[in-house]
C-alpha cells in the first residue's frame, strides 16, 4: 500500500491528507477554509491580469460611444 498524498494547508501550512473523506481539503480545518474565504472577500488574494484586460473582456457588451 502506498503512502497517502499529503499537501500543506494553504492557510497554516499543516500537513493534510488528500482523501475524499476530508471535506475541508486542501485545508486542514473548517477554520482555515473560512480564513481563506475571508481573505478572498477582502480582496487580499487576487488573480493577476493585464490592466486593460477587463476593458477588452466587456467592451463588446456595451453600446458604442459617439
Amino acid at each position: 500500500m502506498s503512502q497517502p498524498l499529503t499537501v500543506d494547508c494553504p492557510t497554516c501550512g499543516a500537513p493534510v491528507e488528500w482523501k475524499t473523506e476530508n471535506l475541508n481539503r486542501p485545508f486542514c480545518s473548517d477554520r482555515c477554509k473560512l480564513i481563506d474565504l475571508g481573505a478572498w472577500a477582502a480582496e487580499e488574494h487576487k488573480i493577476p491580469v493585464a490592466p486593460d484586460a477587463e476593458d477588452e473582456l466587456f467592451s463588446e457588451d456595451l453600446p458604442q460611444r459617439h
